[in-house]
């Protein structure tokens, strides 16, 4: 069995790398070297693999069509209908997660929300099951004394999605650099829109970045001819590098639903827009304590960090070698 079937048996089985670890009573990394083919299960543990994997197919076959497999808008309609009140669309994201409305959310299921919603708002207008509250804020139109902006509502979509994603399209703040490996030159910068969600690897993206030592900024660069990964690992081996340890990126592309980055955005940006992409790069990357609220051009979903699979395995040999060296 290869690593790219254990990936996707798991995935389709709703489990994680820790659950299906426990379920094989191995570790975690072990898992995780399966599944990027730097090691490979023993034959007792394969069979294991398949026991728990027939039990997970088994299982969905009799749960299919049930909520785990709901559309998403029926998913979107039951997390506003229990909240009560307006969400925003990445609460209302990880809400599906959370309650099991759906196992497959992709890579942006934050921006598969927010493209729902303003879809139907969009198509249906006064006929949605859905309205915009205010930026980002979601309710059903049917809850009461929520203050509606028609203006909003029917809004065309592709102004709409210009207005509220501006130029910075994905983000990652204080990400730690020891959670990426820099042996590479093209060391793999990995991102997750929410827990549950397949990672995007943001090494090719543009835009630009902060480094830091601690929570002082020391340095700030543009990506753009080299990409993000290239200019970071060009900062592990240059003059800074002794000199930090996190880093946060703003970058134009996007992300597809397959976690693929997008196209180089071609649209010309207006002068209103470029100052508040400025505003927001400097409230968001120097967090001055007099600014309270974010900067207008960061309306799109952060990117939380996610360790490469090769720093979990190199650190899990590590502390094999400690237990062994204190053995002896």
């Amino acid at each position: 069995m290869r690593g790219k079937t254990i990936r996707q048996k798991r995935i389709q089985s709703g489990m994680t790398q820790a659950e299906l670890a426990r379920r094989v009573n191995v570790s975690p990394a072990l898992v995780s070297g399966w599944e990027t083919e730097r090691t490979t299960p023993s034959d007792a543990t394969l069979a294991a693999l398949r026991e728990v994997f027939a039990a997970g197919d088994a299982a969905a076959d009799e749960t299919n069509q049930s909520k785990a497999d709901m559309p998403w808008q029926d998913a979107i309609a039951a997390v506003l209908r229990s909240s009560g009140e307006p969400l925003h669309y990445s609460d209302i994201a990880q809400k599906i997660s959370d309650n099991g409305y759906r196992t497959n959310v992709g890579a942006t299921p934050a921006n598969t929300v927010s493209a729902n919603l303003s879809s139907s708002i969009n198509k249906l207008g006064a006929k949605s099951p859905f309205v915009k509250v205010e930026r980002g804020l979601y309710a059903l139109r049917s809850a009461k004394s929520l203050p509606l902006k028609k203006s909003v509502d029917e809004a065309d979509a592709a102004e709409l999605t210009a207005r509220e994603m501006g130029l910075i399209n994905a983000f990652g703040m204080f990400w730690d650099r020891g959670w990426v490996k820099w042996q590479s030159s093209m060391p793999r910068l990995l991102g997750m829109q929410q827990l549950g969600s397949e990672p995007v690897n943001f090494t090719d993206q543009s835009g630009v970045y902060v480094l830091y030592d601690g929570s002082r900024v020391i340095y700030v660069g543009k990506a753009f001819d080299r990409r993000l990964g290239l200019r970071l690992y060009d900062h592990t081996r240059d003059r800074l590098t002794g000199r930090w340890d996190r880093f946060s990126w703003f970058g134009v592309r996007g992300v597809e639903p397959d976690g693929k980055l997008t196209n180089l955005p071609k649209a010309e940006l207006g002068l209103g827009s470029l100052i508040a992409t400025m505003e927001a790069l400097l409230i968001e990357g120097l967090e001055p304590p007099q600014n309270r609220r974010q900067g207008d051009g960061f309306n799109a979903v952060e990117f939380m960090q996610a360790k490469d699979p090769e720093v979990e395995m190199d650190q899990h040999r590590e502390a094999i070698a400690r237990l062994t060296k204190d053995n002896l």
